[in-house]
């Protein structure tokens, strides 16, 4: 189903009661036990989650594990995502929040653009951003910068704390 269909059913339906082939993307940053708890648990969800809904069809997830969102680059299985959805495989990727598909402004915005144009929506469940929605992109620039932003004072913080340690020996 083409976005300007889409987008027309939207203005009456939810997207819950749309027919699509949906997957979703899910991504921890470390390989602790705990982040891979999160991600066992973000897998587990989305699965059930497209599963359950009678409208959509299920295609399999995309899973990065340890890698950060800042850059795409080495995000191996994200990439496959996006080369699938110009094969026309899905018509919805599903992910937990913006931070968990891009910590990057530029990131966010350029691959759900790309994947608009390719016919693919994006929907952050928990910023409750869908890209399928006209009014999207403003609050997705907005998030993103945000998330972009807390990526960069995490980071700092980091680097504090380091020299910190390093000045006390």
């Amino acid at each position: 189903m083409d976005i300007l269909s889409i987008r027309a059913l939207l203005r009456t339906k939810s997207i819950y009661d749309i027919p699509l082939r949906v997957t979703y993307y899910a991504r921890v940053s470390s390989d602790t036990d705990e982040q891979l708890n999160s991600l066992d648990n973000q897998i587990a969800y989305y699965e059930n989650f497209i599963k359950k809904n009678k409208a959509w069809t299920f295609v399999p997830g995309y899973v990065d594990e340890g890698l950060s969102g800042i850059s795409t680059k080495k995000r191996k299985r994200f990439n496959e995502m996006v080369a699938d959805a110009e094969e026309g495989k899905f018509d919805l990727i599903i992910t937990k929040e913006i931070s968990r598909f891009a910590r990057n402004t530029l990131d966010s915005l350029q691959y759900t653009r790309e994947l608009l144009g390719k016919g693919v929506g994006v929907f952050f469940q928990n910023d409750n951003i869908n890209t399928l929605d006209e009014d999207a992109e403003l609050r997705l620039t907005i998030m993103s910068s945000i998330a972009q932003n807390e990526s960069r004072m995490t980071s700092d913080r980091v680097k504090w704390g380091q020299k910190r340690c390093m000045e006390r020996g």
